[in-house]
């Protein structure tokens, strides 16, 4: 008898299963692509080879000891390292707890109670003071039909996937960007020697327009003017002086030690930027190689997850449930053959009507499937033109240091015919000060376009990837499709 009604129950309630329904939610985001990407045109002119990306360690290639110290340092020790890793230890609770919620649950509990209990209670009460006790053991599983559960803990684990990639992400970019302030620090060092040089020169020009200002061949305006170069010059001077300490700071910032940690940093070498390669199929490989693009594609599955388990919730719900125990009052003995009550058995339930919060919940899922694929195809096409503009960039910067370099060569030639003429009395002090202005000018840009050219290498490590090598579940989940839009 007991079967026919639970079977009677569950035929209605399949019955009225259209009473909530998630008919016309879906979501809308479409992954694009990277095939899509076109990229050949921008990468023709480089050399194509899957075997060069960058290394774990590529700040060695770099050549210079103590950047790779600093890194080592960097990545120990600082403080965006602890967050990253607090919010990964976070998601991954959050698995456990989606994964607990897929099993059963027993409970129990004992208590003591007094009560009055009055006469009108009848048959127990007797209008007088008296003990309740009972003790009881429960045992609960909500049997996971259609699969709801499992998909709240598949989403969290593509959460919590997410979570260990992005952190793998805050250490690549903190490699990188220690990497860039020590190049700025080597920047403020060859500010500094274009600086002294200048100084140099401007104090020699002093002696030698002095000795001509003695012999009557040049006046005090000449004199005068001479003496602003080299206070100019040792204005530059402190400029860069106080550019070194600047790079001394962020670089103790970077390490998470206070600003006496950058004292003691040396100066650095002159680097060279490495020698790097692109795979010739760009776009795609961009893919399993950059940690944001793959932590992306896991917040997609996450999130598709997430609306598999919001659809289950307008389907029947089918539990197993039991409770055991005793009870007694006054002071007789609860482990007593009468004193012992239980219960148990199935229980099918169905949403009918919740003034829309089923309904409601699903949508808000689809908008975050939305979201996270918006947020993907976003972060895609910015890593392939990123990669391209940062080729660009320093193909551009190779041809405007050869340029420049040609100029330095014949400023230096000038300014050392402009001193001789000047010396030997046949040039005049504007002729060699104009000279001696467009050296200062060529030092200058070179030294910022070299050190523009490693700051540049560094970005384009980091733009292919940063070292990052994918897990091979990690690797396989881009090329998951779009779910159902049923």
């Amino acid at each position: 008898m007991r079967l026919h009604l639970l079977a009677a129950a569950t035929a209605l309630t399949f019955a009225l299963a259209g009473c909530a329904s998630s008919g016309g939610l879906h979501p809308d985001g479409h992954l694009t692509d990277p095939a899509t990407l076109k990229a050949d045109a921008s990468l023709a002119q480089l050399k194509l080879s899957a075997a060069q990306w960058p290394q774990q360690d590529w700040w060695t290639g770099l050549g210079d000891a103590q950047l790779s110290a600093l890194i080592e340092e960097a990545l120990k020790d600082n403080p965006d390292l602890t967050v990253a890793d607090a919010r990964l230890r976070e998601a991954q609770a959050e698995v456990g707890i989606a994964d607990a919620a897929r099993g059963p649950t027993v409970n129990a509990g004992a208590a003591v109670a007094g009560a009055r209990l009055p006469t009108t209670i009848a048959p127990f009460g007797n209008g007088h003071y008296a003990n309740a006790k009972y003790a009881y053991g429960s045992f609960k599983w909500d049997i996971d039909l259609w699969g709801g559960k499992k998909a709240a803990w598949q989403a969290a684990v593509g959460s919590a996937r997410a979570a260990d990639i992005e952190t793998r992400a805050v250490r690549i970019e903190l490699s990188t960007n220690v990497a860039r302030a020590y190049v700025q620090l080597g920047y403020a060092y060859a500010q500094q020697d274009v600086a002294k040089a200048e100084l140099e020169r401007a104090n020699h020009a002093y002696q030698l327009t002095q000795q001509r200002v003695t012999a009557g061949i040049d006046n005090q305006m000449q004199l005068k003017q001479i003496e602003s170069e080299v206070a100019s010059a040792q204005q530059q001077s402190a400029v860069a002086n106080r550019a070194i300490d600047s790079a001394r700071s962020a670089l103790s910032v970077l390490l998470g030690k206070g600003p006496d940690r950058g004292l003691d940093i040396a100066r650095p070498q002159s680097l060279q930027p490495a020698a790097l390669a692109v795979p010739d199929n760009l776009s795609i490989d961009l893919i399993g190689h950059r940690a944001d693009l793959v932590a992306a594609r896991w917040r997609v599955e996450a999130a598709n997850q997430g609306i598999k388990e919001a659809k289950t919730r307008f389907l029947p719900d089918l539990n197993i449930s039991a409770l055991g125990g005793v009870i007694g009052f006054g002071g007789g003995n609860i482990f007593q053959l009468p004193a012992r009550f239980y219960e148990g058995g199935p229980a099918v339930s169905l949403p009918i009507f919740d003034g829309g919060r089923l309904r409601n919940n699903l949508a808000g899922k689809d908008a975050q499937y939305d979201e996270a694929v918006a947020q993907y195809n976003k972060t895609l096409v910015g890593a392939v033109n990123e990669v391209a503009d940062d080729l660009s960039g320093l193909k551009s910067l190779q041809d405007q240091i050869a340029a420049q370099q040609h100029a330095l060569d014949a400023a230096n030639d000038a300014w050392k015919l402009a001193d001789q003429r000047y010396k030997a009395g046949v040039g005049s002090f504007l002729e060699a000060l104009s000279v001696r202005q467009e050296l200062l000018v060529a030092d200058q840009r070179m030294a910022a376009l070299r050190a523009q050219q490693v700051d540049l290498s560094v970005q384009l490590i980091q733009a292919l990837g940063g070292g990052f090598r994918p897990q091979a579940d990690e690797a396989s989940v881009v090329s998951s499709s779009n779910p159902s839009r049923s």
